[in-house]
Order: C-alpha cells, then structure tokens, then sequence
C-alpha cells in the first residue's frame, strides 16, 4: 500500500471533478483527510473534450484537497465511463498439462493477463479483465485458485474503451503533474462503494445517474455479470427544464435540485414556484410544480428505458434477485426509487456511499454524488495491496532462487571432489608414493655435511 495507507483519486465527471484523498485504518474502514469538489468543465457525456480546461478543473480540486489533507497528491487512480466504453464477454479455456497439481494463483493471473490479446477494432484497447465464470473439467468453481483438473474454462468481462479518450485522460493527469497509477471503469467503482456483500451475493442492480452518463452494474453470486453505460443523464433533464421554461442552465439545474420530482405528487398543480432571474430586465416566472415533474418524469422514463434493455440483455430476472440500488447525483430526485420500481418491476433504494467510510467521515461523504470518488479509493487500496502481495512473492522467490543456486554450487564442488578421489588408481598412488623421499634418503639429507667431512679428511 502506498506511504502511511493514503490513497488519492480523482473522479472525472461531466458535471464535477473531485478529488479525494482517504487513508485506510486498521479496522478496514477509511477516513476521508481531503476532499476537493469542483465544477467540471471540458467534459461532455464522460469523455475529455477539452484538454486545458478539463486540467484546471482537475489542479483546482487537487490544490483544495491537498490543503485540507495537509499532504501532496502525487500520484491517483482516475475512474473513466463516457458513452464510448463497450463491454464484452469472451469465452476461454485453458488446457492444464499437470493436471494432477493445484491451480495457483500466479497460473489464474496469467490466463487472465492473456485475454488482453484478443484482436479488437482499430483505435480501441483493453482497460479491464474480469473474471465472470469458472469451471474445472466441467463443473462451476467461484475460485479455481487450489483445484486440480485437466481443462479450465472460463469467461472474462472485457472493459474496452476508445484508445483516443484514454490517451486524454493520461494527458490531463500528467498536465496537471501528477503520476497515473491505474484507470478503473466508474461503475465498478460505484458499486463498489453503495453495494453490501449480501446484495452482490443475492443478485442487484447498480445504476448510477451522473450528469452525464447513467451506469449500470450488474452483480450475482460474487460476479460481475453486466456493465453498460448509457450516454443520458441528470444533464438532459436540466436542458429539457431550461428549454421548457425559458430559463439559464443554472437557473433550470436550481429549480431542479430545489423543487424536481420524478413523480407528481397530489398538491404538486397546487403550487407555484417563482424564479426571479439574476439577468437584469428579465421578468420573473411563475412555473407550476406538476409541470416541472412531468418533464422529469418523461425524461427519467426514457433513462429508464434504455437502462431496462440492458437488464434484459443481461437476463435480469435470472440475475437481480434483491433489487435495485440507484445512486449518483441524479438519484436524488424525489420519488426515484418509486418510478425506477415501476419502469423496471424491481425493488429499489438509494446508495449512499457509507459501506467502507468510518463514523468520522460519514457526514461528509453522505451523498450519493460521492460513490464514484468513494469505489475508486477502495479499488485503489485494493491494487496497493495486491502489489505489495506480489512484491513479497517475487522477494520469496529470489531468495529461493538463491538458496538453490548456493546448493547446486555446493554440490557440483562436492561432486568434483568425490569424482578426483574415485578416479586416483592404485597404480597412481603408487607412483605418487614412489616420489616422496624415504627415511633413509631424508637422514641422508640431513648428515650429509658430516659424511662429506669425514671424506674429506681421510
């Protein structure tokens, strides 16, 4: 995990920009140092369109939360939707030459890694591979990581996104100076951070209104089963109040955040709202409540519409067997849950991001419009500690590597030795005895001063 377990992230919306500093405790949960929120700009339906503005909108949120987290942001994990990001299934199998020994997960890991080589159109690559369904020589296994068998299928979640907007996304993280650690596709994020694990278990529904995209996450059994993003959200809903009523974008965004309902309620043709517009000259207008939640309401439902194909294509019956959890800044209209209830005949709730945030930071994080920024911390931790794991595994293995070289070594010299020793025949040893001086030629050697005197004087 990074420096004291801080992670930083930033959420690239079409509405805001957050940037988010949290810091994992030991109990699991996290506490929130540092929140930058601005308003986004250079961003249509999730995609980066303009590159310096997108980038003061980023060092902005980024200088807010440094202050506040009296730390540095250096580097972050960035979360991407955008209208273009295309998910796919893709069936595999891997045939297993020691079928007798366990699955590990260095084995899993590269099967999964070998997906990122399917061919794909021009101008699009791989962000994600997700496991979605296993099964050894025929039969489903959740997690093949210890189980033996000869062949191993298995289906994978692609994430492919347009290699253009990526390339953006990259760009503006590096102009505004800071270091990429990984992109994470927003709705996993999002679910991530509003979903319990009983209702992923279950079977549930994600959708995420943004304010410009509406994410859908579909999960079963502890599996991903579907993602879709659909390129309409809370912005559409403005732009058809401002169009409506003669009203600025932000005086229709205000009317729809104060007053705005997804259903019409009983009093709602009663009562009259009247916005007083800043423009000088202008008159004031007196707009009726119902009138205001019908134009929600049409445009919710085609939301809605698009959002409950996807469900079909999934086979939502079959998958979502809890519900729905809607969240993002769009769910908080009123009566939402109601009317996604009725258009899509499941149960629904709001998701507040608060799952994985620990008591201290919960007031400031109680926002739907939060989960996003909330799932890519918890995604973030999530990479840290798989690479520390990883780290420790290849420290482990070059020690044993070592260990062995050292062994090998020593068992070659000892080998050497033993075949010196075997090979010295009798005949050699003979020889070698024959060289060395005897006792008689060593006393010899050492009186021969005396001898050679004596000579001498005779």
């Amino acid at each position: 995990m990074s420096s004291n377990n801080i992670i930083s992230v930033i959420d690239i919306g079409t509405t805001k920009i957050v940037a988010l500093v949290g810091k994992k405790e030991e109990n699991g949960t996290f506490s929130i140092l540092g929140l930058g929120h601005v308003e986004s700009r250079g961003v249509t339906r999730g995609n980066v369109l303009n590159i310096i503005e997108t980038v003061k909108s980023i060092k902005t949120a980024v200088e807010i939360a440094e202050k506040q987290a009296g730390t540095t942001i250096s580097e972050v994990y960035v979360g991407i939707a955008g209208q273009n990001i295309e998910c796919i299934v893709n069936a595999d199998y891997l045939n297993r030459n020691k079928s007798e020994e366990e699955i590990s997960q260095e084995e899993l890991d590269y099967f999964i890694k070998s997906q990122e080589n399917i061919s794909l159109k021009p101008g699009q690559q791989i962000l994600q591979v997700i496991p979605k369904h296993f099964e050894i020589d025929g039969e489903v296994v959740e997690n093949p990581v210890g189980c033996i068998g000869k062949r191993l299928d298995a289906k994978f979640h692609l994430i492919i996104g347009l290699t253009q907007n990526i390339n953006s996304i990259k760009r503006c993280i590096a102009n505004a100076g800071l270091r990429l650690k990984k992109i994470i596709l927003e709705p996993i994020a999002s679910a991530k951070a509003v979903l319990h694990p009983e209702e992923i278990e279950a079977g549930v529904a994600m959708i995420d209104i943004g304010g410009g995209t509406s994410d859908l996450a579909i999960y079963h059994k502890n599996m991903l089963v579907h993602t879709a993003v659909i390129p309409f959200g809370g912005n559409v809903v403005t732009s058809d109040i401002e169009k409506a009523f003669g009203l600025t974008n932000k005086d229709a965004e205000r009317l729809k955040i104060a007053y705005g309902k997804a259903l019409p309620e009983k009093n709602d043709s009663e009562e009259v709202v009247v916005i007083e517009s800043k423009i000088q000259g202008r008159e004031k207008k007196e707009i009726d409540l119902n009138n205001i939640s019908n134009i929600i309401q049409a445009r919710v439902e085609e939301i809605l519409g698009f959002i409950n194909q996807q469900i079909m294509l999934a086979d939502g019956k079959k998958h979502i067997g809890i519900g729905i959890v809607l969240t993002g800044g769009g769910s908080l209209l009123k009566n939402m849950p109601q009317l996604t209830s009725y258009c899509t005949a499941f149960e629904s709730r709001i998701g507040y991001p608060l799952v994985h945030i620990n008591q201290n930071s919960q007031k400031l994080m109680n926002n739907p419009q939060y989960a996003t920024a909330i799932g890519l911390l918890i995604l973030g931790s999530e990479e840290e500690n798989k690479k520390t794991i990883e780290k420790k595994t290849e420290i482990k293995q070059e020690e044993k590597a070592t260990i062995s070289v050292t062994d090998d070594f020593e068992e070659v010299i000892n080998e050497k030795k033993k075949k010196e020793k075997k090979e010295t025949t009798p005949k050699e040893i003979k020889q070698q005895n024959e060289k060395k001086p005897g006792i008689i030629e060593k006393f010899k050697g050492v009186f021969s001063g005396i001898f050679d005197d004596t000579d001498s004087n005779i």
